[in-house]
């Protein structure tokens, strides 16, 4: 899979996935509810170590790795797999989404710019994973994850924000259980 360059899948990596054309398909709660459930997924069943996290209305910020035996780009790639299925199969019977038609028809369209796609593309193809080799990026990645939201004005301070990892970092709550990590 393109923009996947992952060597040390036991590693933290700084990874965002983002929605083509930076339409925002994250506003509807029944799609933030298929990444959400997805990356729980993740974890329990394939080996994901999620250490922050931040879904915004486009794109989603990881900071992950694997666990000993199990391959972080194989994760990744599932992952994003399913959940562009299950948001398109969601988008496509869903008669209260206003912006159906015009959305199908922008991932159809970026689908078929594509050759490595049957009919749709979802996800931008253009991950680059960085490695997180020091606790100064760490610091900085966490930092630049968990204030997204405020920079976009959804809320005052990070920990507010339901869909990112911050809450969990000031008292182990949030939607996602954190593997913390030292560097």
């Amino acid at each position: 899979m393109t923009g996947f360059n992952i060597h040390n899948h036991q590693q933290a990596h700084f990874i965002t996935f983002a929605v083509v054309d930076w339409i925002d398909v994250f506003t509807r709660p029944a799609h933030k509810k298929i990444i959400v459930d997805s990356l729980k997924f993740c974890q329990k069943n394939k080996g994901l170590r999620i250490h922050g996290w931040c879904l915004m209305t486009n794109h989603l910020h990881l900071l992950v790795s694997a666990q000993e035996d199990a391959n972080l780009s194989d994760i990744l790639r599932d992952f994003k797999k399913y959940t562009a299925f299950s948001i398109l199969k969601d988008l496509k019977s869903n008669p209260k989404e206003s912006r159906k038609e015009w959305m199908l028809w922008m991932f159809k369209k970026a689908g078929s710019q594509n050759s490595n796609n049957k009919k749709y593309q979802f996800w931008r193809q253009d991950n680059r994973p960085m490695e997180v080799t020091s606790n100064k990026f760490f610091t900085q990645k966490m930092k630049y994850i968990h204030y997204n939201p405020v920079k976009e004005g959804f809320c005052k301070r990070p920990q507010d924000y339901p869909y990112s990892s911050a809450q969990w970092y000031i008292d182990k709550t949030g939607l996602i259980e954190i593997e913390e990590i030292l560097i």
